[in-house]
């Protein structure tokens, strides 16, 4: 039997959440074009459905799931409809995400809950579904998206640090439990970003200047460069990596 290249995803199924724009749209883009065929979701079905042509245009094989990640019903629903449609699902990358900051004298319970129901309950609901389809099969990949503000946290986001936090310590219980089943499940912890979360932080020429000046790398990241990661993780080279949080930050976090 020839043996598959390590980083190509030819034949594999993989959905992304929160793929519309931003990080899930680079993680997506990436997977695609290591030949996966991916499914993109997000609430807008008609932003998921103008993305998907992008992909068709590119030659690249593309789907649409559009739903609610905290609605815990359409979220099965929608990797019911991805193994039926397609056959199976090899991959998951629960990405989307959520930002709250506020001083902490003015945060709500319901802010706080809000943010858990889409950063932490939803990834538990949409990996503990996903499992269930890959533990018969023997294999599959789980990808979280986490963040460093999980591993070095910052004021004003409480929610959003500690889901990230637990989301990390979700990541290596599951790997724990579904590697005997050919499962691994890690997570990419990316640093400062361009992307739609950021933008009121980038619209600030201080923040800006005061991130670059700490990432060795000299920029804020791009979509694009969580790609290859995300590649790694799902693909055949990284067959014994599990209960790992890959940092993704250009260096911000080993600075000081």
């Amino acid at each position: 039997m020839t043996a598959r290249p390590l980083f190509s995803l030819a034949g594999r199924v993989a959905l992304v959440t929160g793929a519309s724009r931003g990080l899930g749209l680079g993680m997506a883009e990436g997977l695609a074009e290591a030949g996966a065929k991916v499914v993109l979701n997000g609430r807008d079905a008609a932003t998921l459905e103008a993305r998907a042509r992008e992909f068709s245009a590119r030659g690249l094989a593309a789907a649409v799931a559009p739903f609610d990640v905290t609605d815990a019903e359409a979220a099965r629903a929608g990797i019911d409809e991805a193994v039926r449609a397609h056959g199976a699902l090899d991959i998951l990358v629960a990405n989307a995400g959520i930002h709250h900051g506020r001083p902490l004298s003015e945060w709500r319970l319901e802010d706080w809950r809000r943010v858990m129901a889409t950063n932490l309950d939803a990834c538990f609901v949409l990996a503990q579904h996903a499992a269930a389809k890959m533990v018969p099969r023997r294999q599959g990949r789980i990808i979280f998206t986490t963040s460093i503000t999980g591993l070095m946290g910052r004021a004003t986001i409480h929610a959003y640090a500690a889901s990230k936090a637990g989301l990390a310590g979700l990541t290596r219980s599951l790997a724990a439990e579904l590697g005997p089943h050919g499962i691994t499940c890690n997570a990419i912890a990316p640093g400062y970003f361009e992307t739609d979360m950021s933008a009121a932080l980038r619209d600030d020429p201080a923040a800006v200047a005061r991130v670059v000046s700490r990432v060795p790398l000299g920029r804020w990241g791009r979509p694009r460069d969580l790609a290859g990661v995300a590649v790694f993780l799902a693909s055949s080279a990284a067959e014994y990596v599990t209960g790992q949080q890959i940092v993704v930050d250009g260096g911000y976090a080993v600075t000081l």
